[in-house]
């Protein structure tokens, strides 16, 4: 009988899909595709219900994947800008169209489910 060798599949788009689904992530590239580079502060007070542990968390993940850029400027408090890189700004028409697609779906079901509030957002990221 032969022995079937472990072939390992892999998808292009693996990589790219494990980092966007984090907790959190889609909704922190939406704000800062929407609002431009932003200190931490505003980021947490506009992404609602993100607590400031996972943000940070959140924020040096797309920073090493380079998605997100980290600017530090020392001063008293320090000034902390992030915001997206030319990979990020890659993500535009990905973030635009699945934007698209959720208002959309959203109107389809409108009239059979409740829409989702904010605060269920939050528990979904």
């Amino acid at each position: 009988m032969a022995r079937q060798t472990k072939q390992e599949t892999t998808c292009p788009m693996d990589a790219l899909l494990r980092l966007l689904m984090g907790p959190w992530t889609t909704y922190i590239l939406w704000t800062l595709r929407q609002h431009g580079p932003l200190r931490f502060g505003a980021i947490k007070r506009k992404v609602r219900g993100i607590s400031s542990r996972m943000l940070t968390e959140r924020l040096r993940t797309l920073e090493e994947a380079q998605v997100v850029f980290r600017e530090y400027r020392p001063s008293i408090p320090p000034e902390v800008t992030y915001g997206l890189t030319q990979r990020g700004l890659e993500l535009r028409e990905v973030l635009d169209a699945l934007d698209t697609l959720a208002r959309r779906w959203n109107a389809e079901d409108g009239d059979k489910e409740t829409p989702i509030s904010d605060s269920a957002l939050s528990a979904i990221n």
